[in-house]
């Protein structure tokens, strides 16, 4: 089969651009060509170009949860992006377009419908993102994570696929124990502030207690200079980062993991068979991370705590209570694995062969 060319749409978060980062690698160990459409200030600017993928920048902003300014400008961009979009389409000889849904993800799957370009569409939450949403019933293919998102597709369009994660987390080896317990705290690619919060207001608790622990953070962008700083005054091992380029390696040395439970995030967790500790976003479209932390709780694989109770006290007591049972961290991890599904991109990749004309 000679190479074909794919379109990538899908940016803004982390939790969009890395599973479709994994699409594209496959599909270029395959023998075709992916590429991207993203904006400048989304994270697919560094993640795109950095993995070795080419980006094309489009100028387009959200529609949920926006004022009315940003509503109306949208809308006024979003025809005249959208026929950028097929003009590039056509240059590119676009054969399909993956959509990991997102406001990115808008102005290329409305030109790939007009143009009867074949689209996949990837769903990795129980109850689909707006974009996915409002497309849905358009699409070739759907890759879903949860067997209820089917009734959003047409019959006969889903797969069970799960989400698409870097291999590297697969495979890491088992962490160690040593006398210095790691945990890293990562609220995404753009941070939590709850998160980042409860890391600081930990500190001096760890500190006064004497307790033998070292902390990853990854803060975001905005809050990093102040949090690293505070850091660098608390006397504690560690570091501070912004965004955390290789995961696979944090997760790695981290002995537990304190997250969001978006779908990214606990594929990753699944993946690698890591305990966390789960503190949903708590304005997540339809609580789809309440949901996916209550499964991963009944399970066993994680400790699930609301966003308005997770403080530096709740961080101080849970870590120190699991690090006195590391058969129970153990334990967990075990229950963790459960939930992955390898092969996530390399059958999304298939999918897109099969639809490509």
């Amino acid at each position: 089969m000679p190479g074909k060319v794919f379109l990538m749409a899908g940016g803004g978060t982390g939790g969009h651009v890395i599973p479709a980062l994994a699409v594209a690698r496959e599909l270029e160990r395959r023998g075709h060509m992916a590429f991207f459409v993203g904006t400048e200030r989304g994270v697919e600017a560094r993640l795109v170009p950095a993995a070795g993928f080419e980006l094309k920048l489009i100028r387009i902003g959200g529609l949920k949860r926006v004022g009315i300014t940003q509503t109306l400008g949208t809308l006024a961009q979003l025809p005249v992006t959208t026929a950028q979009m097929m003009r590039l389409i056509r240059t590119m000889k676009t054969s399909a377009v993956f959509s990991m849904g997102g406001y990115v993800a808008g102005p290329p799957v409305l030109a790939a419908l007009a143009m009867g370009v074949p689209l996949v569409a990837m769903e990795p939450n129980a109850v689909p993102g707006f974009t996915n949403r409002r497309i849905g019933r358009f699409v070739n293919r759907a890759l879903v994570s949860f067997p209820e998102t089917s009734r959003y597709f047409p019959a006969g369009t889903t797969e069970q696929t799960g989400l698409p994660v870097r291999e590297e987390f697969f495979t890491l080896p088992p962490k160690p124990r040593e006398a210095i317990f790691s945990v890293l705290v990562t609220g995404g690619s753009q941070g939590s502030r709850t998160l980042n919060r409860a890391a600081r207001e930990s500190w001096p608790l760890f500190r006064q207690a004497g307790f033998p622990i070292r902390f990853i953070l990854q803060t975001g962008r905005a809050s990093f200079e102040e949090l690293w700083q505070e850091f660098a005054k608390s006397g504690l091992e560690g570091e501070v980062r912004a965004f955390i380029d290789e995961m696979p390696a944090a997760f790695a040395a981290a002995d537990l993991i304190v997250c969001r439970s978006g779908a990214g995030a606990v594929s990753e967790l699944a993946a690698s068979g890591k305990p966390s500790v789960l503190v949903p976003f708590p304005f997540a479209a339809d609580d789809h991370q309440i949901r996916n932390a209550e499964a991963f709780e009944r399970a066993g694989a994680a400790k699930l705590v609301l966003d308005r109770d997770w403080t530096g006290e709740k961080l101080f007591e849970m870590v120190t209570a699991l690090a006195a049972d590391r058969e129970a961290l153990d334990r967990m991890g075990e229950a963790a694995r459960k939930f992955a599904r390898p092969g996530a991109a390399r059958r999304a990749a298939e999918i897109l062969e099969e639809v490509a004309p």
